[in-house]
């Protein structure tokens, strides 16, 4: 098992609606700079991005009634990243949580820049909906 942290940020905005919104995959790279350093292209059921390290390829979970937003990175390692994503209601507004997996590779302090990384775009992401 890989160590994990939750992370969360409220957004004053319908959670189905929010969903809506935001469920493309074109839409991330509004607003997930830890994603994507470029537009993404799509090539069959995946999409092709410069990430900050290099090429990488996104799946992405089929748009669907629950909220679900996973996505999948290969960095070309061969080896995909798991990244749960969910829109949940909190009152009449929206929580947007998204688990971020420690990978084997990555020291206490990697990890902990790529939390604020994640939590600073979580927090982009609010200000474009909310802005």
């Amino acid at each position: 098992m890989l160590p994990s942290r939750t992370l969360s940020v409220s957004i004053n905005h319908s959670w189905q609606a929010l969903y809506e919104w935001i469920w493309r995959p074109e839409y991330f790279t509004k607003w997930a700079s830890g994603l994507a350093e470029s537009d993404l292209r799509q090539e069959g059921d995946a999409w092709l991005a410069d990430g900050a390290d290099g090429p990488i390829r996104i799946r992405f979970t089929p748009h669907n009634d629950h909220g679900i937003m996973d996505h999948w990175v290969d960095t070309g390692s061969g080896a995909a990243i798991a990244i749960p994503m969910r829109i949940i209601a909190n009152g009449d507004g929206a929580e947007v949580l998204l688990t971020l997996f420690r990978q084997p590779d990555m020291d206490d302090e990697r990890f902990s820049a790529d939390v604020k990384w994640v939590m600073r775009d979580l927090k982009k992401l609010k200000a474009l909906i909310e802005g």
